[in-house]
Protein backbone atom coordinates (compact mmCIF):
# COMPACT_ATOMS: atom_id res chain seq x y z
CA UNK A 1 0.00 0.00 0.00
CA UNK A 2 1.27 3.49 -0.84
CA UNK A 3 1.97 5.86 2.05
CA UNK A 4 1.13 8.97 0.02
CA UNK A 5 -0.80 9.71 -3.16
CA UNK A 6 2.37 11.03 -4.83
CA UNK A 7 3.72 7.49 -4.97
CA UNK A 8 0.67 6.30 -6.92
CA UNK A 9 0.63 9.33 -9.20
CA UNK A 10 4.30 8.91 -10.03
CA UNK A 11 4.02 5.24 -10.97
CA UNK A 12 3.75 4.91 -14.78
CA UNK A 13 1.83 2.41 -16.89
CA UNK A 14 3.24 0.48 -19.83
CA UNK A 15 0.58 0.23 -22.55
CA UNK A 16 0.95 -1.43 -25.95
CA UNK A 17 -0.02 1.09 -28.64
CA UNK A 18 0.48 -0.81 -31.86
CA UNK A 19 2.91 -3.35 -33.21
CA UNK A 20 6.30 -2.76 -31.62
CA UNK A 21 5.23 0.52 -29.97
CA UNK A 22 4.74 0.90 -26.20
CA UNK A 23 3.49 3.93 -24.30
CA UNK A 24 5.15 4.78 -20.98
CA UNK A 25 2.17 6.67 -19.57
CA UNK A 26 2.43 8.95 -16.56
CA UNK A 27 -0.32 10.86 -14.84
CA UNK A 28 2.30 13.46 -13.94
CA UNK A 29 5.82 12.42 -14.89
CA UNK A 30 7.95 14.79 -12.82
CA UNK A 31 6.54 13.46 -9.56
CA UNK A 32 9.12 10.64 -9.71
CA UNK A 33 12.03 13.07 -10.06
CA UNK A 34 10.72 15.52 -7.45
CA UNK A 35 10.14 12.80 -4.84
CA UNK A 36 13.57 11.28 -5.30
CA UNK A 37 15.30 14.66 -5.33
CA UNK A 38 13.60 15.84 -2.13
CA UNK A 39 14.27 12.51 -0.40
CA UNK A 40 17.99 12.78 -1.30
CA UNK A 41 18.13 16.36 0.05
CA UNK A 42 16.48 15.29 3.31
CA UNK A 43 18.74 12.27 3.72
CA UNK A 44 21.81 14.44 3.13
CA UNK A 45 20.63 17.04 5.65
CA UNK A 46 20.62 19.73 2.97
CA UNK A 47 17.01 20.54 3.88
CA UNK A 48 14.88 19.72 6.91
CA UNK A 49 11.12 19.43 7.45
CA UNK A 50 9.63 22.91 7.56
CA UNK A 51 12.16 24.40 5.13
CA UNK A 52 11.01 26.12 1.93
CA UNK A 53 11.79 24.66 -1.49
CA UNK A 54 11.73 27.07 -4.42
CA UNK A 55 11.67 26.63 -8.18
CA UNK A 56 10.33 27.87 -11.51
CA UNK A 57 7.86 25.80 -13.51
CA UNK A 58 5.61 25.81 -16.55
CA UNK A 59 3.17 23.52 -14.73
CA UNK A 60 4.02 19.84 -14.32
CA UNK A 61 7.01 20.35 -12.03
CA UNK A 62 5.06 22.82 -9.88
CA UNK A 63 2.50 20.12 -9.10
CA UNK A 64 5.22 17.50 -8.59
CA UNK A 65 7.18 19.65 -6.15
CA UNK A 66 4.01 20.61 -4.26
CA UNK A 67 3.20 16.92 -3.84
CA UNK A 68 6.74 16.10 -2.68
CA UNK A 69 6.64 18.94 -0.16
CA UNK A 70 3.25 17.75 1.08
CA UNK A 71 4.66 14.22 1.41
CA UNK A 72 7.71 15.27 3.42
CA UNK A 73 6.45 18.24 5.44
CA UNK A 74 8.20 21.04 3.54
CA UNK A 75 7.01 24.40 2.28
CA UNK A 76 6.76 25.00 -1.46
CA UNK A 77 7.13 28.22 -3.42
CA UNK A 78 6.74 28.32 -7.20
CA UNK A 79 7.42 31.05 -9.74
CA UNK A 80 5.04 29.91 -12.43
CA UNK A 81 4.69 30.33 -16.16
CA UNK A 82 1.78 32.10 -17.79
CA UNK A 83 0.71 28.61 -18.98
CA UNK A 84 -0.43 27.45 -15.52
CA UNK A 85 -4.21 27.15 -15.69
CA UNK A 86 -6.97 27.67 -13.12
CA UNK A 87 -7.28 23.98 -12.25
CA UNK A 88 -3.60 23.71 -11.35
CA UNK A 89 -3.58 27.05 -9.51
CA UNK A 90 -6.44 25.81 -7.34
CA UNK A 91 -4.73 22.48 -6.56
CA UNK A 92 -1.50 24.25 -5.64
CA UNK A 93 -3.36 26.59 -3.32
CA UNK A 94 -5.13 23.75 -1.51
CA UNK A 95 -1.84 21.81 -1.21
CA UNK A 96 -0.36 24.86 0.52
CA UNK A 97 2.06 25.86 -2.23
CA UNK A 98 2.77 29.57 -2.74
CA UNK A 99 2.42 30.31 -6.47
CA UNK A 100 3.63 33.56 -8.01
CA UNK A 101 2.54 33.54 -11.65
CA UNK A 102 4.15 35.67 -14.33
CA UNK A 103 2.09 38.17 -16.29
CA UNK A 104 0.72 36.88 -19.63
CA UNK A 105 3.26 36.78 -22.44
CA UNK A 106 3.32 35.33 -25.95
CA UNK A 107 7.13 35.22 -25.83
CA UNK A 108 8.44 32.00 -24.23
CA UNK A 109 11.95 33.44 -23.90
CA UNK A 110 10.64 36.47 -22.01
CA UNK A 111 8.47 34.27 -19.78
CA UNK A 112 11.36 31.97 -18.84
CA UNK A 113 13.85 34.82 -18.40
CA UNK A 114 11.47 36.69 -16.10
CA UNK A 115 10.95 33.58 -14.01
CA UNK A 116 14.69 33.06 -13.57
CA UNK A 117 15.19 36.72 -12.65
CA UNK A 118 12.40 36.48 -10.08
CA UNK A 119 13.95 33.35 -8.55
CA UNK A 120 17.20 35.27 -8.08
CA UNK A 121 15.34 38.14 -6.39
CA UNK A 122 13.56 35.78 -4.02
CA UNK A 123 16.81 34.06 -3.07
CA UNK A 124 18.36 37.41 -2.21
CA UNK A 125 15.34 38.15 0.01
CA UNK A 126 15.27 34.63 1.50
CA UNK A 127 18.74 33.04 1.40
CA UNK A 128 17.45 30.21 3.59
CA UNK A 129 15.21 28.91 0.77
CA UNK A 130 16.51 25.93 -1.18
CA UNK A 131 16.38 26.38 -4.95
CA UNK A 132 15.60 23.00 -6.52
CA UNK A 133 17.21 23.89 -9.88
CA UNK A 134 15.21 21.39 -11.90
CA UNK A 135 16.89 22.69 -15.06
CA UNK A 136 20.43 22.48 -13.69
CA UNK A 137 20.81 19.84 -10.98
CA UNK A 138 21.35 16.18 -11.84
CA UNK A 139 19.70 15.14 -8.56
CA UNK A 140 16.50 15.06 -10.65
CA UNK A 141 17.80 12.04 -12.58
CA UNK A 142 17.54 9.76 -9.54
CA UNK A 143 13.82 9.00 -9.62
CA UNK A 144 13.97 7.47 -13.09
CA UNK A 145 16.11 4.50 -12.05
CA UNK A 146 13.06 2.55 -10.86
CA UNK A 147 11.20 3.42 -14.08
CA UNK A 148 14.13 2.16 -16.16
CA UNK A 149 14.17 -1.05 -14.12
CA UNK A 150 10.50 -1.61 -14.97
CA UNK A 151 11.08 -1.02 -18.69
CA UNK A 152 14.00 -3.44 -18.61
CA UNK A 153 11.87 -6.10 -16.91
CA UNK A 154 8.80 -5.80 -19.15
CA UNK A 155 10.05 -4.77 -22.60
CA UNK A 156 12.51 -7.24 -24.14
CA UNK A 157 15.05 -6.72 -26.90
CA UNK A 158 16.72 -3.63 -28.31
CA UNK A 159 14.85 -0.39 -27.71
CA UNK A 160 14.03 2.93 -29.28
CA UNK A 161 13.36 5.27 -26.34
CA UNK A 162 11.42 8.32 -27.55
CA UNK A 163 10.35 11.39 -25.61
CA UNK A 164 10.64 15.08 -24.89
CA UNK A 165 14.05 16.34 -23.87
CA UNK A 166 12.94 19.07 -21.47
CA UNK A 167 15.42 19.51 -18.65
CA UNK A 168 17.08 16.22 -19.58
CA UNK A 169 15.99 14.45 -16.41
CA UNK A 170 13.56 12.04 -18.05
CA UNK A 171 14.61 10.56 -21.38
CA UNK A 172 18.28 11.24 -20.71
CA UNK A 173 18.08 9.61 -17.29
CA UNK A 174 16.09 6.60 -18.53
CA UNK A 175 18.54 5.92 -21.35
CA UNK A 176 21.48 6.23 -18.97
CA UNK A 177 20.08 3.74 -16.48
CA UNK A 178 19.03 1.30 -19.20
CA UNK A 179 22.47 1.44 -20.78
CA UNK A 180 24.02 0.74 -17.38
CA UNK A 181 22.09 -2.53 -17.52
CA UNK A 182 23.72 -3.23 -20.90
CA UNK A 183 20.49 -2.68 -22.78
CA UNK A 184 20.78 -1.71 -26.44
CA UNK A 185 19.01 1.66 -26.47
CA UNK A 186 18.78 4.27 -29.20
CA UNK A 187 17.61 7.52 -27.62
CA UNK A 188 15.31 9.71 -29.70
CA UNK A 189 14.76 13.21 -28.34
CA UNK A 190 11.71 15.31 -29.19
CA UNK A 191 11.97 19.10 -29.30
CA UNK A 192 9.71 22.00 -30.25
CA UNK A 193 10.89 24.55 -32.77
CA UNK A 194 12.30 27.64 -31.08
CA UNK A 195 14.23 25.71 -28.42
CA UNK A 196 17.92 26.48 -27.86
CA UNK A 197 18.63 23.05 -26.36
CA UNK A 198 19.34 21.40 -29.70
CA UNK A 199 19.75 24.51 -31.84
CA UNK A 200 16.29 25.26 -33.24
CA UNK A 201 15.95 28.77 -31.81
CA UNK A 202 16.08 30.28 -35.29
CA UNK A 203 12.84 28.56 -36.38
CA UNK A 204 9.70 30.09 -34.90
CA UNK A 205 6.44 28.23 -34.35
CA UNK A 206 3.81 30.79 -33.34
CA UNK A 207 1.22 28.13 -32.49
CA UNK A 208 3.42 26.07 -30.20
CA UNK A 209 2.09 25.47 -26.70
CA UNK A 210 4.48 22.70 -25.73
CA UNK A 211 6.03 24.06 -22.54
CA UNK A 212 8.38 21.66 -20.81
CA UNK A 213 10.05 19.71 -23.65
CA UNK A 214 12.17 22.59 -24.93
CA UNK A 215 13.60 25.84 -23.69
CA UNK A 216 14.37 29.34 -24.86
CA UNK A 217 17.19 29.59 -22.28
CA UNK A 218 20.19 27.30 -21.70
CA UNK A 219 19.73 24.38 -19.30
CA UNK A 220 22.48 22.75 -17.25
CA UNK A 221 21.49 19.09 -16.98
CA UNK A 222 20.78 17.95 -20.53
CA UNK A 223 23.23 15.20 -21.50
CA UNK A 224 23.32 15.88 -25.25
CA UNK A 225 25.81 13.08 -25.81
CA UNK A 226 23.18 10.48 -24.84
CA UNK A 227 20.90 11.27 -27.81
CA UNK A 228 21.15 9.38 -31.08
CA UNK A 229 18.33 11.08 -33.02
CA UNK A 230 16.34 14.30 -32.74
CA UNK A 231 12.84 15.13 -33.93
CA UNK A 232 11.63 18.73 -33.97
CA UNK A 233 7.82 18.63 -34.02
CA UNK A 234 5.60 21.63 -34.69
CA UNK A 235 2.14 22.24 -33.32
CA UNK A 236 0.15 20.80 -36.26
CA UNK A 237 2.14 17.56 -36.28
CA UNK A 238 1.98 17.18 -32.49
CA UNK A 239 -1.78 17.76 -32.60
CA UNK A 240 -2.09 14.95 -35.14
CA UNK A 241 -0.15 12.62 -32.85
CA UNK A 242 -2.18 13.51 -29.74
CA UNK A 243 -5.52 13.01 -31.49
CA UNK A 244 -4.37 9.73 -33.06
CA UNK A 245 -3.16 8.43 -29.70
CA UNK A 246 -6.60 9.06 -28.19
CA UNK A 247 -8.59 7.93 -31.23
CA UNK A 248 -6.63 4.75 -31.91
CA UNK A 249 -5.61 3.65 -28.40
CA UNK A 250 -7.85 5.66 -26.01
CA UNK A 251 -4.77 7.20 -24.36
CA UNK A 252 -5.65 10.76 -23.33
CA UNK A 253 -2.28 12.47 -23.05
CA UNK A 254 -0.69 15.87 -23.56
CA UNK A 255 0.72 17.54 -26.64
CA UNK A 256 4.31 16.47 -26.02
CA UNK A 257 3.03 12.89 -25.78
CA UNK A 258 1.44 13.25 -29.20
CA UNK A 259 4.73 14.50 -30.61
CA UNK A 260 6.56 11.55 -29.06
CA UNK A 261 3.97 9.08 -30.37
CA UNK A 262 4.33 10.48 -33.88
CA UNK A 263 8.14 10.18 -33.74
CA UNK A 264 7.99 6.69 -32.18
CA UNK A 265 5.67 5.34 -34.90
CA UNK A 266 7.91 6.70 -37.61
CA UNK A 267 11.20 5.48 -36.09
CA UNK A 268 9.76 2.01 -35.46
CA UNK A 269 8.88 1.73 -39.16
CA UNK A 270 12.48 2.57 -40.05
CA UNK A 271 13.93 0.15 -37.47
CA UNK A 272 11.41 -2.72 -37.00
CA UNK A 273 13.90 -4.89 -35.08
CA UNK A 274 13.50 -2.55 -32.08
CA UNK A 275 10.59 -1.86 -29.76
CA UNK A 276 9.76 1.83 -29.54
CA UNK A 277 8.92 3.01 -26.01
CA UNK A 278 7.63 6.58 -25.98
CA UNK A 279 7.05 8.81 -22.97
CA UNK A 280 3.60 10.27 -22.31
CA UNK A 281 4.45 12.79 -19.61
CA UNK A 282 0.98 13.93 -18.53
CA UNK A 283 -2.72 13.62 -19.21
CA UNK A 284 -4.55 15.65 -21.83
CA UNK A 285 -6.81 17.67 -19.54
CA UNK A 286 -5.04 21.00 -19.91
CA UNK A 287 -5.03 20.58 -23.70
CA UNK A 288 -8.77 20.08 -24.18
CA UNK A 289 -9.50 23.51 -25.66
CA UNK A 290 -6.21 24.14 -27.46
CA UNK A 291 -5.73 20.67 -28.95
CA UNK A 292 -8.50 18.10 -28.63
CA UNK A 293 -11.32 20.49 -29.49
CA UNK A 294 -9.61 20.73 -32.90
CA UNK A 295 -9.64 16.97 -33.49
CA UNK A 296 -11.58 17.33 -36.76
CA UNK A 297 -8.66 19.33 -38.19
CA UNK A 298 -6.00 16.77 -37.25
CA UNK A 299 -4.07 15.11 -40.05
CA UNK A 300 -3.67 11.34 -40.10
CA UNK A 301 -0.20 10.37 -38.81
CA UNK A 302 0.37 8.09 -41.80
CA UNK A 303 0.05 11.14 -44.06
CA UNK A 304 2.90 12.91 -42.26
CA UNK A 305 6.63 12.35 -42.44
CA UNK A 306 9.62 14.30 -41.13
CA UNK A 307 12.01 16.22 -43.31
CA UNK A 308 15.34 14.44 -43.00
CA UNK A 309 18.09 17.00 -42.50
CA UNK A 310 21.85 16.86 -42.20
CA UNK A 311 22.47 20.05 -40.25
CA UNK A 312 20.54 22.55 -38.16
CA UNK A 313 20.42 25.20 -40.89
CA UNK A 314 17.94 23.00 -42.79
CA UNK A 315 15.39 22.79 -39.95
CA UNK A 316 11.85 23.44 -41.13
CA UNK A 317 8.33 23.10 -39.84
CA UNK A 318 6.16 21.16 -39.37
CA UNK A 319 8.50 18.25 -38.60
CA UNK A 320 12.23 17.66 -39.03
CA UNK A 321 14.46 14.76 -38.10
CA UNK A 322 18.26 14.55 -37.80
CA UNK A 323 20.83 12.01 -36.65
CA UNK A 324 22.49 13.55 -33.58
CA UNK A 325 24.93 10.66 -33.09
CA UNK A 326 25.59 11.47 -29.42
CA UNK A 327 27.29 14.73 -30.32
CA UNK A 328 27.96 17.45 -27.72
CA UNK A 329 25.68 20.43 -27.22
CA UNK A 330 25.45 23.13 -29.89
CA UNK A 331 26.95 26.53 -29.01
CA UNK A 332 24.96 28.47 -26.41
CA UNK A 333 22.77 25.53 -25.39
CA UNK A 334 24.22 24.67 -21.99
CA UNK A 335 24.82 26.33 -18.64
CA UNK A 336 27.26 24.64 -16.24
CA UNK A 337 25.80 21.65 -14.38
CA UNK A 338 25.18 22.31 -10.72
CA UNK A 339 25.53 18.91 -9.10
CA UNK A 340 23.61 18.25 -5.91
Amino acid sequence: MDEHISEAIGRPDLVRTGSGVVCLRFETMKVVSALAAVRRLLDAGTVRPGDTLLDSSSGIYAYALALACHRYGLRCRIVGSTTIDRALRTQLAVLGADLEQMEPSTDLRLDQSRRVARIEEILREHPDYHWMRQYHDDVHYLGYRAVADRIAAEVPGPLLLVGGVGSGASTGALAGYLRQRSRDVRLVGVQPFGSVTFGSEHVADPDIIIAGIGSSIPFGNVAHERYDLLHWVGFEAALAGSVALLREHAVFAGLSSGAAYLAARWEREQDPARTAVFVAADTGHRYVDGVFARHADAAAPEDLAPKRIGDLTALARPWSRMAWNRAPAPPGAVEPLLAG
